[in-house]
């Protein structure tokens, strides 16, 4: 279950999706392959590993907030979409529902909240972190970075435990 904005307009549509549904969902399953719409995540790692799981769909192209923050922002040694909206956007976030009941079959509003304000600021926070990311000429080091992803998801899915980069 995620609250996703499509434009960046604002607008969010959430979807909960029941235990039983992933051999459904054609039309989700659709518009996260499709290789024409960016999928904007924070911490895509753990989402696309979800969603893997759940609908056998390997999302790409991506973009991730939490891999371009590091990249950038090199000082902090905080890179959770809270910070990154209050250090960038000067807008505060309550996480209080993150660990909340996501397994029931009705949401509560603060859940309803909680799911879109999660992902409501993430075409900004973009925008932002790529100004940074050409001001410290590392974006093409970010693009390869958002490119590997995907493969990385599968490693996880694959419950690769031995990183394979480590001499």
């Amino acid at each position: 279950m995620r609250c996703t904005t499509l434009l960046g307009d604002g607008v969010c549509y959430l979807l909960q999706i029941p235990p039983d549904s992933p051999a459904g969902s054609p039309n989700l399953k659709k518009l996260l392959a499709d290789p024409g719409v960016e999928k904007i995540f924070h911490f895509g790692r753990f989402d696309m590993g979800l969603l893997l799981k759940t609908f056998r769909v390997l999302c790409r192209p991506v973009y991730c907030t939490k891999i371009a923050s590091p990249l950038t922002r090199t000082f902090p040694d905080r890179h959770g979409l809270k910070e990154l909206c209050r250090d960038l956007l000067s807008v505060e976030l309550y996480k209080f529902e993150q660990y909340s009941d996501w397994g029931t079959e009705r949401l509560t509003e603060e859940q309803k909240r909680y799911a879109a304000t999660d992902v409501l600021h993430l075409h900004r926070l973009r925008k932002k972190l790529d100004k940074m990311l050409l001001q410290e000429g590392r974006f093409g080091l970010a693009q390869a970075c958002f490119e590997f992803l995907p493969r990385r998801v599968e490693l996880d899915c694959a419950c690769w435990e031995e990183d394979i980069f480590q001499h």
